[in-house]
């Protein structure tokens, strides 16, 4: 997202020059969405936040059998920074998501958050921690599980 012109709004497109309804085709494309943020002064960064508002114009979009647009596709949160909320970024960034229509597997989130108010930042780590990679690895797994789920047994269309 932060290499694109995604325009504010809650509409699929929102005219000339939005970048958003192609980045839109990938998520649709997608069987899983990885929605990755900072955490600023305990809250996603504006541009995970815009993700979330883009994905609202979903929320009235049904496919062919009625069933919301992105019913059978799975989401995770990943979120690092020098700060604390990293707990309340996931349940606020995955209760979105679900309320989307997006299926979220157990243990859906994954964080690191250095020493707080300090310099370090997660990409100049020279190693990952081990809690931190296994909860990663944890997360991604149950994702991927969840997908081949949902794609082999789609929800329901309700009658």
């Amino acid at each position: 997202m932060v290499d694109h012109d995604v325009k504010p709004g809650v509409q699929v497109d929102m005219g000339p020059g939005d970048a958003w309804p192609a980045l839109h085709q990938q998520v649709l494309d997608a069987d899983i969405l990885v929605l990755a943020t900072p955490i600023w002064m305990g809250h996603p960064c504006s541009i995970a936040q815009r993700v979330i508002e883009r994905l609202d114009a979903d929320l009235s979009e049904t496919d062919d059998q009625g069933r919301p647009i992105m019913y059978d596709k799975t989401a995770i949160v990943a979120v690092v920074g020098n700060e604390d909320g990293a707990h309340k970024t996931i349940a606020d960034m995955t209760q979105a998501l679900s309320d989307i229509g997006f299926s979220i597997p157990a243990q859906a989130g994954t964080y690191w958050v250095g020493e707080a108010m300090q310099a370090v930042d997660y990409q100049d780590l020279d190693q990952v921690p081990e809690n931190v990679a296994s909860t990663t690895a944890g997360a991604a797994r149950n994702a991927a599980h969840l997908a081949r789920l949902l794609r082999a047994e789609p929800y329901p269309a309700g009658s």
